[in-house]
């Protein structure tokens, strides 16, 4: 998929929660073809501890609109400066990046993909999530996160599928890690897709091997270049190093040296 370096346009900057923020980019000419999974690298201008661009899961893309969503998390002073942009000004980014998700193995669209995402990991799924809904499939959301407030545009996943939740601490949805969920112990689902921290994509990936389920994790590991020359982002997999980057992100747990 041919890669584009372009200055877009800040159109909406939302504050979703004291660390989540949700930009909306757009520019004049129609945006390139993007699939979910995919993510793009922003320039953050300002100081020489922010040269590096900055990676970020395409968490949306709103084609009457023209705009491309991020979900931005607060995590250092890179993130910090995309929090403070404002309507109207520019950013450039390189994007679309890396290898996004593939269909369910089975075709039977009465079968369940399953997309479960951790904290910021919840960005990739409702693009993924509009998309499979857009090809006939009834996706199910099971998002996660420490507590009610960190869960964030419950009612946007719900337009494209049911949504579960889990919290840490037990205020919303069921308590616990989103593996203790009961919708686990139902079944029936076709795939499995994750997102979120590292220890919670190893648990859904033991889940779903256990299952004998399908799965595809995406890895959010420090992604500096994004075309795998910097090698900040390379992973250990069944069939030696990779660039999380350039392969990936998005990999079938089974190429993974995680279960072994």
């Amino acid at each position: 998929m041919k890669k584009y370096i372009a200055d877009l346009t800040v159109r909406e900057n939302i504050r979703l929660h004291p660390d989540y923020y949700l930009l909306k980019l757009t520019q004049d000419e129609a945006l390139p073809p993007m699939h979910p999974g995919q993510f793009v690298e922003m320039k953050v201008e300002g100081s020489p501890e922010t040269f590096l661009r900055r990676p970020i899961s395409i968490h949306f893309v709103d084609r009457t609109k023209n705009e491309i969503w991020l979900l931005i998390r607060i995590a250092g002073k890179g993130t910090l400066q995309m929090s403070s942009l404002l309507a109207g000004e520019s950013v450039n980014l390189i994007y679309p990046l890396g290898n996004g998700f593939s269909l369910p193995e089975e075709e039977d669209k009465e079968k369940i993909p399953l997309l479960i995402g951790g904290g910021v990991g919840t960005a990739p799924m409702l693009f993924w999530g509009a998309y499979l809904k857009s090809m006939g499939y009834h996706p199910v959301f099971l998002l996660g996160a420490r507590s009610s407030g960190d869960l964030l545009q419950l009612d946007a996943f719900a337009a494209y599928g049911e949504v579960y939740t889990t919290t840490e601490d037990g205020s919303a949805g069921e308590k616990g890690f989103v593996t203790h969920h009961s919708i686990l112990k139902k079944g029936g689902f076709s795939m499995i897709y994750t997102c979120g921290p590292k220890p919670m994509m190893v648990s859904v990936a033991a889940c779903a091997k256990a299952a004998k389920i399908p799965c595809e994790v995406s890895l959010e590991n420090m992604m500096s270049c994004g075309i795998g020359a910097c090698l900040c982002c390379v992973e250990n997999t069944c069939e030696g190093n990779i660039c999380v980057c350039k392969d990936g992100p998005v990999f079938n747990i089974e190429k993974l040296t995680w279960q072994i």
